[in-house]
Parts: C-alpha cells; sequence; structure tokens
C-alpha cells in the first residue's frame, strides 16, 4: 500500500465513523509514512504505534492471525498460487459470515446478507425492452 491509498481509505471511515482520538498500528512504512503522519495530526487524531516484536500490543490482529495458521494454514499444503487464493477465500468467507466469534456473542462478524425481498415482476414494455433487435447485414 502507499500512503495515499492509507489515507484515502481513513478519510472514508472517518468520514462514516468520526476522527478517533489515536489510530494504532504497526510501524510498516506506509504507516509512518510523512504524508500519512501529517494527515494524521492535521484532522485532530494521534498515532500509536506498535513497537516492532511486541504483537501483544495488537491482540485482534494476534488472535486472528493465530486462528488463521490453526485452523487453515497448519492443515494445508498448497500446491499452488491459484489452489492458495481459492482455499484462502473459502475460509475467508466462512470466518467472516458463518463461524461464531465469542467476542461478537457467538455471531460471525458479517453475517450473509439477507435477499432483498423480491420485487414486482411485471413484463417489460417494448420501449425498455433488454433485448437488442439483431444487426442488419448489408
Amino acid at each position: 500500500m502507499r500512503s495515499s491509498d492509507v489515507i484515502d481509505v481513513l478519510s472514508d471511515l472517518f468520514i462514516l465513523r468520526g476522527v478517533p482520538g489515536h489510530i494504532r498500528s504497526d510501524n510498516g512504512p506506509e504507516f509512518i509514512a510523512k504524508a500519512v503522519r501529517d494527515w494524521i495530526t492535521a484532522v485532530g487524531a494521534r498515532t500509536a504505534f506498535i513497537e516492532p516484536s511486541r504483537p501483544w500490543e495488537n491482540g485482534y490482529c494476534e488472535s486472528f492471525n493465530s486462528k488463521l495458521r490453526d485452523e487453515l494454514l497448519n492443515g494445508e499444503i498448497f500446491y499452488s498460487l491459484a489452489e492458495a487464493r481459492i482455499v484462502i477465500e473459502g475460509w475467508r468467507q466462512h470466518y467472516n459470515t458463518k463461524r461464531p466469534h465469542s467476542s461478537l456473542g457467538y455471531r460471525p462478524p458479517a453475517p450473509a446478507a439477507a435477499p432483498w425481498p423480491a420485487a414486482q415482476h411485471q413484463p417489460a414494455s417494448p420501449a425498455t425492452s433488454t433485448v437488442a433487435d439483431k444487426p442488419t447485414m448489408h
């Protein structure tokens, strides 16, 4: 990620949820970049970096990494990048939509979306037909 990517995502979040008192992150180059630090200061937040070699300062990330390792990576051998992408995406979908999380009252973080109520189906009028006329060959 570039620092501009981080600023774009954070600005969207700040608009939706408000400016937090501080932002906790690791010391990755995208977070310690001068542009990001200056922007965070300009919006009125502070930084709270996680010190290198001190993963316990970010319990959420470490908890996720542990579960990813225990529930997926320790039990799989990937023979190709394509296989890894497919298997990991399946696990990610399960983790986010089906797997119960104790911190959320044993609910998944993002349950599958409920289908929108069925709309009244009416035949399309000729003016709104979605079928294109067959082109005429000359």
